[in-house]
């Protein structure tokens, strides 16, 4: 069992930046890949990052190429997504989910644990 908690959302202005973190629990953290979604209301929800065990692979929508960036610390039990150049349109509530063993079934987004979401705002 795992259970994760998502912070470091909030308002930031266009181009500014913002580091989540998704703070896990459970002895079997190290041994899943891990994965970053956003969703806006209406929508369904989205891919944005994924992370290997390893820390090794990672995987980014075209959205997210070059402006964010996904690591983990598995000592720490924790991952994070640091976001660069922020834009209005990366306003969303941001989950970070886990429970799969690639970064491909990540992507796939049918994963056993998930947070409860940290809202990030970008205003313009």
């Amino acid at each position: 069992q795992v259970q994760l908690v998502e912070s470091g959302g909030g308002l930031v202005q266009a181009g500014g930046s913002l580091r989540l973190s998704c703070a896990a629990s459970g002895r079997s953290f190290s041994r899943y890949a891990m994965g970053w979604f956003r969703q806006v209301p209406g929508k369904e929800r989205a891919f944005v990052a994924a992370i290997s065990w390893s820390g090794l692979s990672r995987t980014y929508a075209d959205s997210a190429k070059g402006r964010f960036t996904i690591s983990r610390d598995n000592g720490k039990n924790t991952v994070y997504l640091q976001m660069n150049s922020l834009k209005p349109e990366d306003t969303a509530v941001y989950y970070c989910a886990t429970g799969a063993n690639t970064i491909v079934e990540v992507t796939t987004q049918r994963l056993d644990y998930w947070g409860q979401g940290t809202q990030v705002t970008v205003s313009s």
